[in-house]
């Protein structure tokens, strides 16, 4: 993201007593697995996924687990989050999950140089619109025909109701900062095919979530 989250914005809890520097988000456990069964029919065979805004680290130790086959580079912008990562990393002891690096999705640069797919979960809505430009631009960068950006969260989506509770959050995040706030589908698949992404595939996930993976 673009800047440190406020600490109401952080969706982990610590734990000091088990985990130490490891968070747990309970977000994560709920979707983790129905973001996997997508990712298995979208990632390449073999590669370099990035993630950005890794958050906690337990989305990145439990594809990591998932997708063996492919080597996993974790970020985040926020010192307290790439602890975590590191945490869970070094706690799980995965040879396919690489040390995390400080990524401000809305740099103009990243401190990496190709992926073979880039995986953004959760980040869009807690985030000012220039991170996902950030984020668009960056992705574009590293991919090359073929490969997939893919983003999970909280969408509003022409033609389709918005659920009440979706309409809640997105009031409360902008109640927090009125740069944030649920995004409009079509507005970042707009984004992405300004900047060279030339086609999408749109998956309806459970809690009223989208699965939006962007082609280059």
């Amino acid at each position: 993201m673009s800047s440190e989250p406020t600490p109401a914005a952080k969706p982990w809890l610590a734990s000091e007593a088990e985990g130490g520097s490891r968070k747990f988000a309970p977000a994560v456990e709920r979707n983790r697995d129905v973001i996997a069964s997508v990712l298995s029919d979208i990632l390449p065979k073999q590669g370099l996924v990035l993630e950005l805004a890794s958050g906690s680290g337990e989305h990145a130790v439990h594809f990591a687990k998932r997708f063996p086959q492919l080597q996993w580079q974790p970020s985040d912008a926020d010192p307290h989050a790439l602890a975590s990562i590191e945490a869970w990393r070094e706690h799980e002891g995965l040879s396919n999950i690489r040390k995390p690096i400080a990524i401000d999705a809305s740099a103009p640069a990243w401190p990496i140089d190709r992926a073979d797919a880039v995986l953004c979960i959760n980040m869009i809505h807690i985030s000012p619109w220039s991170a996902t430009e950030g984020l668009i631009e960056g992705a574009r960068r590293l991919l090359t025909p073929g490969q997939p950006l893919c983003l999970y969260g909280p969408f509003l989506q022409a033609g389709v109701e918005t659920a009440s509770s979706n309409l809640a959050f997105d009031q409360s995040l902008k109640a927090r900062n009125p740069e944030w706030g649920l995004r409009a589908v079509e507005d970042v698949i707009a984004l992405a095919h300004r900047h060279g992404f030339g086609h999408e595939k749109i998956v309806s996930m459970p809690a009223n979530n989208l699965f939006v993976a962007l082609y280059v």
